[in-house]
Formats: structure tokens, sequence, C-alpha cells
């Protein structure tokens, strides 16, 4: 068993769109794999099928029903915001330690490839007084570190990567996912980023149409899941 949490740079950067394709590349290795979004917001019921859970649920090849999604995805929230506004817009506060309890127990009883997909960037807010790196460093879990390629990515990906450095977490892999109208290069991007962190594996992943995720990026990512 192994579990690897994915997280980003920002929001809209592209963690759902890697999360499936890594499960399909999974998959097509003979690995089971399973898929958890703790947190959604911008959540709403009548159109669950198009929601970033029910995204997962059919990439899993699972019926996508709101019970599925409720057993993946436990907080929920309407507004699409950060999870601490959009609980208070509900008035609700988002239980950090029931959040890490639900990732916890769900590690254990997994005996697949666990992929937990976060929410937003590495310091968007969980509660008031907890990030998501706050949540990454409870786990300790590796890191897939999802990035743009828009201009201003390689400041913002350094300075992700610095951040979680200083937790003492383990990033796993770098993924660049192309940004649509980017004035920069995919490759010029990838290259930048890989000559401030040498040790790191960094892959790039061009814009693909549709639901298409055939790509050797993912299989390159995947090859990096479990190692050291």
């Amino acid at each position: 068993m192994s579990a690897t949490f994915v997280t980003a740079t920002g929001t809209d950067i592209g963690k759902t769109f890697v999360t499936r394709g890594l499960i399909r590349a999974l998959k097509a290795r003979g690995r089971d794999v399973a898929a958890v979004k703790p947190i959604v917001t911008g959540f709403e019921p009548a159109e669950a099928a198009g929601s970033d859970s029910g995204l997962l649920l059919a990439a899993l090849g699972r019926a996508v029903t709101l019970e599925a999604i409720a057993g993946i995805s436990p907080f929920r929230f309407a507004a699409p915001l950060a999870p601490d506004m959009a609980a208070a817009r509900e008035g609700r506060a988002l239980d950090f330690s029931a959040l890490v309890d639900f990732c916890r127990s769900t590690i254990a009883s997994n005996r697949g490839e666990l992929l937990i997909e976060g929410l937003g960037g590495v310091m968007s807010p969980v509660d008031p007084a907890h990030t998501m790196l706050d949540w990454m460093a409870t786990l300790r879990l590796p890191l897939l570190l999802v990035a743009g390629s828009y201009l201003g990515t390689i400041s913002h990906t350094l300075t992700a990567l610095d951040v979680i450095a200083r937790r003492g977490l383990e990033v796993a892999c770098v993924v660049v996912s192309e940004s649509a109208g980017s004035s920069v290069r995919l490759d010029e991007n990838r290259d930048a980023i890989a000559r401030f962190a040498p040790h790191l594996e960094i892959v790039a992943l061009p814009r693909l149409p549709g639901n298409t995720f055939e790509h050797p990026a993912f299989g390159r990512i995947a090859e990096r899941l479990g190692k050291p």
C-alpha cells in the first residue's frame, strides 16, 4: 500500500485532470488504485457528475451517485471559495481533526495505490487555524505538486517547493501542466524549474483535447509513486 497527496501551486491548475490521468495510468499497469477528494467547494448536487468528485469516481470506474460522492468527499460546500470561507457562508466550520481522521482511516483500509487530492494551492486555508500545508504536514505523505505553465509559475512553484521543504515533506514529482494561452512555452517553464530543483522529477504535461489522457507523461508520473 502507498498513498500520495496531490496538491498544487494554486487553484484551477489541473489537479483533478492530473489525478484522473494518473488513475488511468496506474490501472493500465495493473495496479489497484483508489482516490478521494475529502474537501469539495462549489458543489451542487444537481451537477454531481461534473464535479471533481464525480469525475474521480468516473475515472475509477465507479457509479457517480451522491452516496458514492459522500464516501470520497465527506466535506462538501456550495460556495466556490476556500474551505474556511465556504463553510462560514453556510454557518458551518470544517472539523480539521475529522478531516485528518478520515484520511488516516482511508489510508489504513486501502490495499493499493491511494491518491488524496487536495483543494486550491499549498497555502490555501482549510479552516481559520490551518492551511493546506498544515493538513499535508499532519499526514506526512509524499506529494505530487501540480503547477501551471503561465507567466509567473516559476516563482509560484519554487515558493511552494520552499515552504514544503521547510516542513520536511517529500515531493515525489512536480507536474507542469500547460496553461491555456501562456506566453511562455511549456518546456521553458519545465527547464527553468528543473534548474532550481535539480533533485526533483519535473514532468511537462501538454494540454490534451477533451477527456483524452493518452500521454507518456502520465506513465512517468505513475512510475514515481511509491519510490523513495
